[in-house]
């Protein structure tokens, strides 16, 4: 079952023509990922305190239609994949029904040393719990 972040659009999001801006819609994923890191339990602060982030390693976008002002959206949110070195997300934002947008986006943990280390041991078993 999806995660869901509700949002509604604002003026600042828009372009002159009351459209959602193109980049705003990575803005609102990562607002949906965020939120359900912190719902499941996972502190990214104390995460960073201990040397390690998440990073987008990669994404996979599609633009299926437009937001506007004043619309309200839904950021679906569902866990592909869950291994020791990556979590793969399938994101959708929707407007009712329709799918504005689509993206498969792959995360990753760097260190301090802004290499790749493995998702701390806490945080890889939260997010399997959320994904079974």
């Amino acid at each position: 079952m999806p995660h869901e972040f509700k949002l509604n659009v604002f003026y600042e999001d828009t372009d002159m023509a009351g459209i959602v801006y193109y980049a705003n819609y990575l803005k609102f994923i990562e607002r949906g990922r965020s939120t359900l890191t912190r719902e499941i339990g996972i502190d990214q602060l104390e995460m960073q305190r201990k040397g390690v982030v998440f990073a987008v390693r990669k994404i996979e976008a599609e633009y299926l239609g437009a937001a506007k002002l004043d619309d309200e959206l839904v950021i679906a949110t569902v866990l592909q994949q869950v291994t020791g070195a990556k979590i793969l997300f399938q994101q959708e934002v929707l407007r009712g029904d329709d799918v504005l947008f689509s993206a498969l986006i792959t995360v990753v943990c760097i260190g301090e040393n802004g290499r790749a280390t493995r998702i701390p041991k806490e945080a890889l078993q939260k997010f399997q719990k959320f994904s079974a």
